[in-house]
C-alpha cells in the first residue's frame, strides 16, 4: 500500500459479510478483524476512510412485498461493534450512493471512517454497472481493495470502480496481499512434499481444483462426502453414502492422471458410517468399500486418520480444502479436528500451511489452532478460484 493518504478520502472495499443471529448481532468478526490492518494504517497515515460492502444475498431475500429487507441487511448492523474494534467513532450512509452518501462523502476529514449502506441493496452492484462504479469513485481520492473474499466477483465495488482510479490511485489491502503472497507459496516453488487435502461434499465442485493439484502436488488426500465417489468408481460398495453417479467416469479419470503423474492419491480406507444422517444415528466402523446398505459414511475412520495423518506429518507444503466429514455433527467431527491437529503438528516441525475453506477454517478456529497453521485464508470461493489458476477479476482490476 505506497499510497500517499494524508488529507485524502480513500475508498476501501472491504469484506464485512459477517454471520449474524436473529438479534442482529455478530456471531463471528473475523472478516472484520482481518481488515483492521488496512483501515489503521490509512488512519494512521492521515486518510479519512470510507468503507464500502456487502452483507449477505439482499436481493434474493426480499420481503413479501418485493421490497429489501433493510432491517435485517443493513450494514448499520455492524457500524457499533466496528467503532469498538477501531477505537474510533465510525459514521454511517442510509445510502450507498446518493446525495446523502455524496454529502457524507466530502466532509469526512483524516482519521475518520464512514461505513456505506450494503452494495448489494443496489442491483447495480452484481452486475457490474458502470454508471454505479463511477458514483461511488466520486466519492473519495483513493482506491483500496481489501476484500478477498469476493475478489472473484467482477461487481461494481470489487472490480467496475477500479477503472475510475488511474494505477498511482489504486492499491491492494494487506489483507488481500497477504491472501495473494500466501497463495502463491503453494502455487510457486513450494517445498516438498507438497500435499493437498481436499474435501467436501461434491466431486463437481472441486474438479478445476484436483485437475490443477494432480499437475504439481506429491500428495492429494480425497475425503468427505467426495471420497465416495472414488470408492464406488473403483467398483466399492458405499451403501447409502453420498454419490454423485454422473461423475464416476471423471474419478477415474482423476486416479488415472494422478497415477501417471506420480503423484499418490489417497482415500479413506475406513469410514464412520451411521444408518441415518443424523448425530443420533447408530454408527459404527467400516472398511470404505464395503459399506452396507442402508448405511451411509459420514467421517474418515481411524486407519484413514493414521494414515492421512502420517502423510501430512512427512510433507514440507499443505493445502487444506474441505472437511473430512459431516463437521457440523459431533459424532461425525472426529476425522476433520484429526486432520487439523495433523496440520497443525506439521507446521510446527517446519512446513508452510495454507487453511482455506468454511469447514476447515471453522475446524482450526474451534480447536484454537488458527495460530498453529501459517495461514488461514479469509475467502473460500476466491480462495478456491485462484488456486485453480482462475485470473480473479477484483485482483487484475488493481494489477492491470
Amino acid at each position: 500500500m505506497n499510497l500517499n493518504f494524508k488529507n485524502k478520502r480513500v475508498l476501501v472495499r472491504v469484506d464485512f459479510n459477517v454471520p449474524l443471529n436473529a438479534n442482529l448481532e455478530i456471531t463471528d468478526d473475523t472478516r472484520m478483524r482481518a481488515a483492521l490492518p488496512t483501515i489503521q494504517h490509512i488512519l494512521q497515515n492521515g486518510g479519512g476512510v470510507i468503507l464500502m460492502s456487502h452483507l449477505g444475498r439482499p436481493q434474493k431475500k426480499l420481503n413479501e412485498d418485493g421490497s429489501i429487507n433493510v432491517k435485517k441487511f443493513t450494514l448499520k448492523n455492524i457500524v457499533a461493534h466496528l467503532s469498538d474494534l477501531l477505537k474510533v467513532e465510525v459514521k454511517f450512509s442510509p445510502e450507498t450512493v446518493g446525495k446523502t452518501a455524496a454529502k457524507q462523502a466530502v466532509s469526512i476529514r483524516s482519521g475518520e471512517v464512514l461505513v456505506l449502506e450494503n452494495t448489494r441493496f443496489q442491483k447495480e452492484e452484481a452486475s457490474g454497472d458502470e454508471g454505479f462504479a463511477k458514483q461511488l469513485s466520486e466519492l473519495a481520492d483513493l482506491y483500496v481493495n481489501d476484500a478477498f473474499g469476493t475478489a472473484h466477483r467482477a461487481h461494481a465495488s470489487t472490480t467496475t470502480v477500479a477503472k475510475y482510479f488511474d494505477k498511482y490511485q489504486k492499491s491492494f489491502g494487506f489483507l488481500m496481499q497477504k491472501e495473494i503472497e500466501n497463495a502463491n507459496k503453494v502455487l510457486n516453488n513450494p517445498d516438498r512434499p507438497l500435499t493437498a487435502i481436499i474435501g467436501g461434499a461434491k466431486v463437481s465442485d472441486k474438479i478445476l481444483l484436483l485437475e490443477r493439484l494432480i499437475e504439481f502436488a506429491d500428495n492429494v488426500i480425497v475425503g468427505g462426502g467426495m471420497a465416495y465417489t472414488f470408492l464406488k468408481a473403483q467398483g466399492g460398495d458405499i451403501g447409502n453414502s453420498l454419490v454423485e453417479n454422473d461423475r464416476l467416469d471423471l474419478a477415474n479419470s482423476l486416479i488415472l492422471k494422478a497415477k501417471e503423474k506420480g503423484v499418490q492419491l489417497l482415500l479413506p480406507e475406513d469410514s464412520t458410517i451411521a444408518d441415518n444422517f443424523n448425530n443420533e444415528a447408530n454408527f459404527k466402523s467400516q472398511n470404505s468399500a464395503q459399506i452396507p446398505e442402508g448405511w451411509m459414511g459420514l467421517d474418515i475412520g481411524k486407519k484413514a486418520i493414521a494414515d492421512f495423518s502420517h502423510t501430512i506429518k512427512n510433507s514440507k507444503t499443505i493445502l487444506w480444502n474441505g472437511p473430512m466429514g459431516v463437521f457440523e455433527m459431533s459424532n461425525f467431527a472426529n476425522g476433520t479436528k484429526s486432520i487439523a491437529q495433523a496440520v497443525a503438528d506439521a507446521t510446527s516441525n517446519g512446513a508452510f500451511s495454507l487453511v482455506g475453506g468454511g469447514d476447515s477454517v471453522a475446524a482450526v478456529n474451534q480447536m484454537g489452532l488458527s495460530d498453529k497453521v501459517s495461514y488461514v485464508s479469509t475467502g473460500g470461493g476466491a480462495m478456491l478460484e485462484f488456486l485453480e489458476g482462475k485470473k480473479l477479476p477484483g485482483i487484475q482490476a488493481i494489477e492491470g
